[in-house]
């Protein structure tokens, strides 16, 4: 008898590690010419000035199709990049068109991408979470917060996620460690459908609702995703934008300088 409850008790523990296990980031999908491509077609492509167009992520109806034609390689809908590609002849009439723009444009400014930055005081904000909950932000003094700004059809977003539990959660679990997760400009009903899966695969956070872009616009503007992390008095300490190979890393460890003082 004791050994049948010891294998039950043994099941539920693995059923409930398996349930909360974070499931594979998803890939991306390249679509060119209506065959699925590699990275290293895109870059040549690129490289040879080809690439006429290029859109991330697609509409559901789009995705269904491609589904019936690829089957199970393709996925979920914000990971499928589509590129459109030059003929020959476009290609010559859009080089020219390209070097006679090159002659008469003048240098632009470069894009601000932080409306707040480093050694700046965050902006207070109230923040609706999914669950019905409010969190703000003058609330949290006293602890390091990290407020990622994203969105349901951003891939990049979605794919720093699935990186998240172990790279920013998992190490700082018992510690003064808030992680906000707002998603601009969308709906309650889009964010909670998103975070339904989310969660099935594994994300559990404090994903929050920021549908008038309140926030965001004393934050930041342009690229998503991005972070501010937030020292203990509520002072921006670092911040990042993009999803760049070692953006968490370098998250991570200025989380851990900030928890070590």
């Amino acid at each position: 008898m004791k050994k049948i409850i010891s294998l039950a008790i043994l099941f539920a523990t693995q059923l409930f590690y398996a349930q909360n296990a974070v499931a594979k980031k998803p890939e991306t999908v390249i679509i060119i010419n209506n065959e699925i491509a590699t990275m290293d077609q895109v870059m040549k492509y690129g490289n040879e000035g080809y690439v006429k167009s290029m859109n991330k992520g697609v509409s559901q109806e789009e995705r269904d199709k491609l589904a019936q034609k690829f089957g199970d390689k393709i996925g979920d809908r914000e990971f499928i990049m589509v590129i459109e590609v030059f003929t020959e002849q476009e290609k010559i009439e859009n080089d020219k068109k390209n070097t006679a723009i090159a002659i008469e444009q003048k240098p632009q400014p470069k894009e601000e991408q932080f409306l707040l930055n480093v050694n700046d005081k965050a902006k207070d904000f109230t923040l609706k979470l999914v669950d019905g909950k409010e969190v703000k932000l003058s609330d949290l003094k006293g602890k390091v917060v990290l407020v990622n700004f994203w969105a349901t059809w951003c891939a990049p977003c979605l794919q720093e996620f699935y990186d998240i539990p172990s790279k920013i959660l998992e190490p700082f679990k018992n510690d003064n460690f808030v992680f906000l997760a707002i998603s601009s400009g969308e709906t309650e009903a889009q964010v909670a459908k998103k975070v339904t899966k989310l969660k099935k695969d594994g994300l559990d956070f404090n994903f929050g609702i920021d549908q008038n872009e309140i926030i965001w616009n004393q934050y930041a503007k342009n690229a998503i995703p991005k972070n501010f992390l937030i020292d203990q008095n509520g002072v921006i300490k670092y911040v990042a934008v993009g999803n760049a190979e070692g953006n968490l890393d370098n998250i991570a460890n200025e989380i851990k300088k900030l928890l070590s003082k």
